[in-house]
């Protein structure tokens, strides 16, 4: 299984103000190169076997932050509801997993744990994230905050 990995230089999604203008800059320099590197891999039969994550590391609240001015305004981290998207790689494509409360601060249908996240991507890489653990102050440690983590099933092809 082949991973795509690609960052962006500076912090350039941390719109704590200015969010009328950052964010579009920001997009405009991400969403076309993106679809291409999905588009060239699906045309040269790599995006079965390549995992495309776009994500960061932390959602965003629905409100705004105020530093005076309207323009000014940003808005500030959320933990609690996040969004990411997944292509190829055994990913079932042209779907949507998960929604947020009516004001979009929350995860309220089918929420995704870290752990649940972390276990299906390492089943897509085909290690079983139950007995995948390493050793830290004696004591076994697992990826994915332990045996709660479930696979996420659901949004995997060949799977229901």
């Amino acid at each position: 299984m082949r991973f795509v990995q690609i960052f962006v230089n500076g912090q350039i999604w941390d719109h704590h103000e200015s969010i009328g203008k950052a964010l579009p800059d920001c997009c405009r320099k991400t969403d076309q190169p993106s679809a291409a590197l999905v588009k060239d891999l699906k045309s040269r039969g790599l995006l079965d076997t390549t995992l495309v994550h776009w994500g960061g590391e932390i959602g965003r609240l629905p409100v705004t932050e105020n530093h005076g001015a309207a323009e000014k305004a940003g808005r500030d981290h959320n933990g609690q509801g996040f969004t990411l998207w997944l292509a190829g790689g055994g990913v079932r494509g042209g779907m949507t997993y998960g929604e947020t409360d009516e004001f979009g601060h929350r995860a309220a249908v089918n929420p995704v744990s870290p752990g649940d996240y972390h276990a299906t991507l390492l089943h897509l890489f085909g290690l079983d994230p139950q007995r995948l653990v390493y050793h830290h102050n004696g004591l076994e440690q697992h990826l994915t905050d332990g045996p709660s983590a479930r696979v996420l099933h659901e949004i995997l092809k060949g799977t229901t």
